[in-house]
């Protein structure tokens, strides 16, 4: 594959591979991204291997309750998951800092391929048990520990920084977009049968790779490499030294602790409270996908606004009260309309703080402080799914569910009053 000539692109600086922007002026504000030619491959890889690996959670999610009948255990899969995030993100950081970010992700996406045909060979064998799927699942969360702060580092290098706000959305409309399709699909798949979810999520692998390889962006090593904990430091001391960091990395944590485990319990609603098969579980998230869709189609149109971090506290305070009206709820209709409204705030207010947060961070330090960010943002879900996998056992998941909703709300109230820097964004 050719490349253009060594060249340094960040965020600041105008992007050399922009296309002609678009004529229509609703389009080319919405749309904004899709005129850079790197975003728009990056974009369609990563869609088709996100339809995969929700493709993937669906059947995992009920395979693992199917063979424990326990939400614990599916807080546990969760954790594990996530749990190298915790302990090795600040790591990835400094390494996305340090190295070529493209050739990390390719490494990534190699892991996690693997994974996921082992998983499919597993049940197609007829061979899982329960520690092999959360085995598995923790070397998927190690390899996307490293992968995780070279994307998130990445997308700003290809759009300009006027545009970032609208890329950060466009790829939340990528990720919900895969949330719709790939349950569906999975739908379909698991007629197949189970294996047929996991081997095409590894097949998913691929497409990503191709686009990641088509690339024209190319790699500068930095001049003044120092060593690792150093950077991080350099890193911790810059988030320190931002109040609107930290308080946007504290109410990351909070917000991912307290709303995913929307998603963790949908299995048991399913089945529990609606007595649905795995049928009603993909169609519970496509709507929650749906939802999500469109909350980020308006993200992206607005773009950078005037108060949005006032906004986004305000739709915290709604959602802690959509999630209390869902687990109430014994209505299928209304659950579903519910969980689609929820799945729309849940993504406004995961677009709009992570546009904050690459709004303020320098490039040379967007892996390091990403990556702090992302350990609060990524370690909220397993210890809020273990955590509320645990609470379920002792009472029920619509009474965690409804609790979290309350303190979700709670916890925008107190930045809403206290702001440390939130508000005035």
């Amino acid at each position: 594959m050719s490349t253009p000539s060594k060249i340094r692109i960040t965020a600041e600086e105008p992007y050399a591979g922009a296309s002609t922007p678009l004529t229509n002026p609703i389009l080319q504000r919405a749309l904004a991204a899709f005129t850079y030619r790197d975003f728009r491959v990056l974009w369609f890889g990563a869609f088709t291997s996100t339809v995969g690996t929700w493709m993937q959670k669906v059947a995992q999610s009920w395979l693992v309750f199917d063979l424990t009948k326990s939400s614990f255990f599916l807080g546990l899969d969760d954790f594990l998951g996530q749990l190298p995030i915790l302990l090795f993100t600040l790591v990835g950081g400094v390494i996305a800092d340090r190295h070529d970010r493209r050739r990390l992700l390719l490494g990534s996406q190699y892991i996690q391929m693997a994974t996921a045909f082992t998983l499919a060979a597993l049940v197609f064998w007829g061979k899982i048990h329960i520690w092999h799927i959360l085995a598995l699942s923790f070397v998927t969360g190690l390899a996307q520990a490293f992968g995780g702060p070279a994307y998130q580092s990445l997308v700003p290098s290809l759009v300009r920084k006027k545009d970032l706000p609208n890329a950060i959305a466009l790829n939340s409309i990528q990720f919900n977009l895969a949330r719709v399709f790939g349950p569906l699909i999975a739908g379909f798949a698991l007629a197949i049968g189970m294996a047929a979810c996991f081997a095409l999520n590894g097949l998913s692998f691929l497409v990503v790779i191709v686009a990641l390889l088509a690339l024209h962006v190319k790699h500068i090593n930095p001049v003044d490499r120092r060593p690792i904990l150093e950077e991080m430091k350099g890193g911790l001391a810059y988030a320190r030294s931002e109040p609107a960091i930290i308080a946007l990395t504290i109410l990351a944590f909070l917000t991912t602790f307290l709303a995913l485990p929307l998603m963790t319990f949908l299995p048991v609603f399913a089945r529990e409270i609606f007595r649905g098969d795995v049928g009603l579980y993909t169609r519970l998230v496509a709507c929650s996908g749906a939802g999500a869709v469109v909350s980020a189609l308006i993200v992206a149109w607005l773009g950078r606004f005037k108060h949005m971090g006032l906004v986004l506290l305000l739709v915290q305070a709604v959602f802690g009260g959509l999630l209390v009206a869902f687990a109430s709820s014994r209505t299928i209709w209304l659950s579903s309309l519910l969980l689609a409204f929820a799945g729309g705030a849940m993504i406004a207010l995961f677009s709009m703080t992570a546009s904050l947060v690459q709004l303020i961070v320098p490039d040379h330090l967007r892996g390091r402080v990403v990556s702090i960010y992302m350990v609060a943002f990524r370690g909220g879900m397993p210890l809020g799914s273990l955590v509320a996998g645990y609470l379920a056992t002792l009472s029920s998941a619509p009474r965690v569910l409804a609790g979290d909703g309350v303190l979700l709300s709670l916890v925008a109230i107190y930045f809403l009053i206290r702001s440390h820097g939130v508000r005035e964004l």
